[in-house]
């Protein structure tokens, strides 16, 4: 039996699908040590609420909630993963607190995994950009085999001094089967929600899905649908999904608008049916590692506006039939793409999506490697 430990800052809904997968495997047993305390991260500053996931995210795998603040608890998390015997250890993060603690710690001793999905910030130059490269250079050589979720982190890993032969394509990918479950109730639902919001059938529905901060460009984007003239505005609506910071200046800006909605924080089992009542999903950040959204909303069927900056991008929009990119630093060009896609309603999402297998995969296939 092949063991992997797994370190990871807390449950989150994206991670815990691919941990019991991968505890699925009867070749395999993996243990998850959290490095934050189960109720840490309840807190969401910018939802200004608990956020409790209604998706469970600690069934179906073995874990353990190793709080890593301060030096005692970083050396009993490297206690007990040598407890647990790992033939490979793989860290999700190297920034939170005793992360890179455990990487140097076994360093040399059992081999390091990374998972993240970094990408190279364009906006460092000079000295500042050289100092970067140089930290991350060191950061990186206690990994000895990285999972790249994308072109755009490919990019990044190599940037930072590794090595092509030890990256591996592990692809972003959500629970499909929880997207597409259900689909005649959620459906039917979405309808409701849609004959609720006085949208027709004829209508198309740009879905924004997520934190209403700047770096998401909300109120840019809620401009651009608004500058929308003629038969096309007419039958174009919004819909805000989330809360934050600009939620309030957002309401009193387009609460009267008629084609502009707010329909506040919604939890994760929310979510597939949001998607259907959506036509087409807007990410339009002025920076994205990756966007997570953007695979869910292809499941269900979207098609997707994002920006360029968005790390998605190479890998799922460009080149998807009905998709189109924007670019983040100029929303005053938005308005024109969003007309063209509500013309070209008819188009569909076509390009594969990756699925779970593709990521646990690769670190079923390394870890017999490892191990052999």
């Amino acid at each position: 039996m092949k063991r992997l430990a797994i370190v990871s800052t807390h449950p989150i809904q994206y991670n815990a699908p691919l941990f019991r997968l991968l505890a699925q495997s009867p070749n395999a047993a993996i243990h998850v040590f959290y490095s934050k305390s189960e109720g840490e991260t309840r807190f969401d500053v910018e939802f200004k609420q608990d956020v409790i996931w209604d998706i469970p995210l600690t069934e179906g795998y073995p874990h353990s909630f190793v709080p890593c603040h301060r030096k005692p608890g970083q050396r009993k998390l490297c206690q007990s993963i040598k407890s647990f015997a790992p033939h490979a250890i793989l860290v999700f993060g190297w920034n939170p607190s005793g992360h890179l603690f455990c990487m140097r710690h076994f360093h040399g001793t059992i081999p390091i995994w990374f998972r993240g999905d970094s990408i190279v910030n364009s906006g460092l130059q000079g000295w500042k950009r050289r100092l970067r490269k140089a930290a991350l250079n060191w950061v990186y050589h206690y990994v000895d085999h990285a999972f790249y979720v994308g072109t755009k982190n490919k990019d990044y890993f190599l940037w930072t001094g590794m090595k092509e032969q030890d990256l591996t394509l592990a692809p972003h990918a959500v629970d499909e089967d929880f997207f597409i479950r259900d689909d005649e109730a959620r459906q039917k639902e979405a309808n409701a929600i849609r004959n609720e919001l006085r949208i027709q059938h004829s209508d198309t529905v740009l879905l924004f899905a997520g934190k209403l901060n700047q770096n998401k460009q909300p109120f840019e984007l809620a401009q651009a649908v608004n500058s929308l003239s003629g038969d096309i505005n007419q039958r174009t609506h919004l819909i805000f999904v989330g809360s934050g910071p600009l939620e309030s200046t957002l309401r009193a800006t387009f609460d009267t608008h008629p084609h502009i909605h707010f329909a506040g924080f919604q939890n994760q089992s929310r979510m597939p049916t949001w998607y259907r009542v959506a036509d087409i999903l807007c990410l339009v950040s002025t920076s994205e590692t990756w966007g997570l959204a953007v695979n869910e909303a292809l499941i269900c069927g979207c098609r997707v506006l994002a920006s360029d900056s968005v790390g998605c991008v190479p890998d799922l929009v460009a080149g998807r039939e009905g998709s189109h990119t924007v670019p983040h630093d100029k929303p005053e060009t938005w308005t024109n793409t969003i007309a063209a896609m509500v013309q070209n309603s008819h188009t569909k999402a076509d390009l594969p999506i990756p699925q779970l297998k593709s990521v646990a995969n690769p670190m079923l296939n390394q870890l017999f490697h490892e191990a052999s």
